[in-house]
């Protein structure tokens, strides 16, 4: 049986509680505390069921939290006066990290006091602390970061898994991937039987590393008793296509590729705006398409697409891009919160081990 109601909506299901509470890492993006403490705002004006554990300074982030109203009576405020820094190395956070804004939003989700964490803090460092504390589900070698990428699908999205958790992966690696993958976008997109692909340099049987050949055995064996569609090799122009719904890679191809599609669509959102205001014409036509215009805009925003989750973990945790502004935080915040409501993490341990103990290679994987 499919859990058919766990679905990325808006939606709660029943006999759960209206409150969700994320834990939140204030201290670990480029633009600071301002920009997170804006960003769940935001949240918070869209949202009356949301409320917030927040970890940092306590002395900013009182004041920040003071100048924004609609935070009122929402936010529970955790001194950490200890910061991740995107220069730290995992190896030193695992050591040292005990008293890090980083450190003490992932112990909340662990204790249980907050459904999911965000943090736009250094990746490594946040993979690293999280395995530590919140321990890999059972059957899984490597966790991995999921992210949602627009794409011609009736649903909008296609997931890409690794973007970024491990530059690494051998076959039994990418072999999680695809169930961790599969598990997501059938509990998560409500799609009974995905189609998964092998990101590779071409579709052609004899290309890729032997690792990649090594890979797609493992997958098409998998794929009946993993409920999922393999659907062989794809080229980094199926990404956005309606070929696919999970695409498999190692995190450093995949973070390169997703960074690649960010600077693309910030390029066509630039382009355009300089074409419609070559002329006076020019400019007339973008307001007779003004409406077209912030469709297409809002769709290749990429900010908000913003959140990467974590597969493979006890908790849920949602890096954010180091650089997100206010709306990109609000969007990773409410990825968390939707996937906190839904009890997704729940049913996504459930499949995975499911789909790893009955999976030809699992054993390998394991």
């Amino acid at each position: 049986m499919i859990d058919r109601d766990v679905t990325l909506s808006s939606a709660p299901p029943p006999d759960r509680g209206d409150v969700v509470v994320i834990s939140v890492d204030a201290m670990g993006g480029d633009r600071g505390p301002a920009a997170v403490v804006a960003g769940m705002a935001e949240s918070a004006a869209k949202n009356p069921d949301i409320r917030f554990i927040v970890h940092g300074d306590e002395a900013e982030l009182r004041r920040l939290v003071g100048r924004r109203k609609v935070l009122a009576g929402r936010c529970d405020i955790r001194h950490a006066g200890g910061v991740v820094t995107m220069e730290d190395k995992p190896s030193q956070i695992v050591r040292k990290g005990d008293g890090t804004s980083m450190w003490s939003a992932i112990e909340s989700v662990k204790t249980g006091e907050a459904g999911a964490a965000v943090s736009c803090g250094n990746t490594g460092a946040l993979m690293a602390l999280s395995m530590l504390r919140l321990r890999k589900l059972p059957g899984v070698n490597r966790p991995a970061i999921a992210c949602l990428w627009p794409s011609l699908n009736p649903h909008g999205f296609n997931i890409m898994l690794d973007v970024g958790a491990d530059i690494r992966a051998d076959a039994p690696d990418l072999l999680q991937y695809a169930l961790m993958g599969a598990s997501y976008a059938r509990n998560g997109l409500g799609l009974d039987r995905p189609r998964v692909g092998l990101l590779n340099v071409g579709t052609e049987e004899h290309k890729g590393r032997a690792e990649l050949k090594q890979a797609q055995d493992l997958i098409m064996a998998a794929a009946d008793s993993g409920k999922f569609e393999y659907v062989g090799f794809v080229e980094g122009g199926d990404l956005p296509s309606a070929r696919v719904d999970v695409i498999v890679t190692d995190g450093f191809t995949g973070n390169i590729a997703l960074k690649t599609g960010e600077g693309t669509a910030k390029l066509v959102g630039t382009l355009l705006k300089d074409a419609f205001a070559n002329s006076i014409m020019s400019k007339f036509a973008a307001l007779l398409a003004m409406t077209s215009l912030k469709r297409l805009q809002k769709r290749i925003d990429p900010r908000r697409v913003n959140g990467g989750i974590f597969l493979g973990l006890n908790g849920t945790v949602i890096k954010s891009h180091g650089s997100a502004d206010a709306t990109g935080v609000s969007a990773a915040i409410k990825l968390a919160f939707t996937l906190a409501r839904s009890g997704f993490q729940d049913r996504l341990a459930a499949r995975v081990a499911q789909a790893a103990a009955s999976a030809p290679g699992a054993e390998a994987a394991s």
